[in-house]
């Protein structure tokens, strides 16, 4: 079965559901194709502790404020609930189930087909996210290693090891979210770091200090990176006296050029500083008991969490990625046309001004592009 429409939109969270409601308001019949059973899949699986890191007032999607009364920073479930309040609210209506296997060219359409039938548009918008598959990493030893491994996107909370030793390796802002959540449930923590960072306040004094990225962001990155940088070492401090190294660039210039966004401490810092949570370089390999590093220390551990990222995988079902995508997967353009005639992303895009942000500008610049294209 081949069903046709004007828009395809791939992916039924935050970034599908703003393109999909700011094209149907620009008048474009839009199916909406979505592999799970609901939207916002991906938020639904993350851990319990998790709280966005942009404020509620700058996180909101086109058409839908955020209810006044919640706090700065939404929970998990929160943002949830939020997405079911915005496909509600626009009547969007996903078709559930429907996984794309393979997006491709036939003749002047794009053709998405599932297990079960065909999607045929003249353009089709991937919005599958950033974070579709986690980074699995491996060392030498790790088959021999008798505790259990995750990856952070497996985590919930800490409950499980209540009393053990468990290492979390990486220093983004879920790994170091997670440690701190450990910590905070009665966990022994260490933290495994292998590359120099960057570390900034999610708050500076008083204000989210995601305001000041997006204030920022149009200035040349080394120039933004100048005039922010007396703040930041006053509100952090000098990380390398906690053994972290630091990055020879600034927070700014790390997002331009790795295009990866550095730590917005709610915590860990202290956490580490009062030395409840022991800090190690990289691991080096896995024994049954634990790991060692590679400055030959060895640590028994129950569990280690792997807070290695996440790749957007669109390989997987798109024949001609690297057309549009860099060699590490990530498209070059968001909220933008492509290389390929027809074919647009949403939500790929990085930026100081934040992840939800970045796809409410996204969706509008979408919208207008292909309003009235047939």
């Amino acid at each position: 079965m081949t069903r046709r429409s004007e828009t395809l939109v791939i992916g039924a969270s935050a970034a599908g559901l703003a393109t999909a409601a700011c094209l149907q308001r620009a008048g474009q019949r839009t199916v909406l194709l979505e592999a799970a059973d609901d939207v916002a899949a991906s938020w639904r699986g993350r851990y319990d502790r998790l709280h966005l890191h942009t404020p509620r007032a700058a996180s909101a999607l086109p058409g839908l404020e955020m209810p006044a009364g919640w706090r700065r920073y939404l929970a998990r479930d929160q943002v949830v609930s939020y997405l079911e309040q915005y496909r509600d609210h626009h009547r969007l209506a996903p078709q559930y189930g429907q996984r794309v296997l393979r997006l491709e060219r036939e003749g002047g359409d794009w053709v998405a087909t599932t297990a079960d039938r065909q999607w045929r548009a003249g353009t089709a918008v991937v919005a599958t996210g950033f974070n579709r598959r986690p980074v699995l990493p491996s060392w030498p030893g790790i088959e021999d290693f008798r505790g259990e491994i995750l990856h952070s996107s497996a985590y919930r909370n800490p409950t499980p090891w209540h009393g053990e030793r468990v290492l979390v390796v990486g220093f983004g802002n879920s790994a170091c979210e997670q440690a701190v959540d450990l910590v905070e449930g009665g966990v022994e923590t260490h933290l495994s770091v292998r590359s120099p960072v960057n570390v900034i306040p999610r708050d500076l004094l008083g204000v989210p200090v995601l305001r000041l990225g997006a204030a920022l962001h149009h200035l040349p990155a080394r120039a933004a990176d100048a005039l922010a940088w007396p703040l930041v070492r006053l509100t952090v401090g000098d990380i390398r006296r906690l053994g972290l190294d630091k990055l020879p660039y600034g927070p700014m210039t790390q997002i331009a050029r790795t295009r990866r966004i550095p730590l917005l401490d709610s915590g860990a810092l202290d956490q580490l500083r009062a030395g409840r949570i022991t800090l190690h370089g990289a691991i080096s390999r896995f024994t049954p008991e634990g790991v060692e590093f590679i400055d030959g220390t060895k640590l028994e551990v129950t569990a280690v969490v792997l807070g290695t990222g996440y790749v957007p995988a669109l390989a997987e079902f798109l024949p001609e990625w690297a057309a549009v995508c860099d060699p590490s997967g990530v498209p070059y353009e968001s909220g933008r046309p492509t290389a390929l005639p027809g074919l647009f992303f949403c939500g790929y895009r990085v930026s100081p001004a934040g992840m939800l942000h970045d796809i409410a500008h996204e969706a509008r610049l979408l919208a207008a592009q292909l309003r009235g294209r047939p």
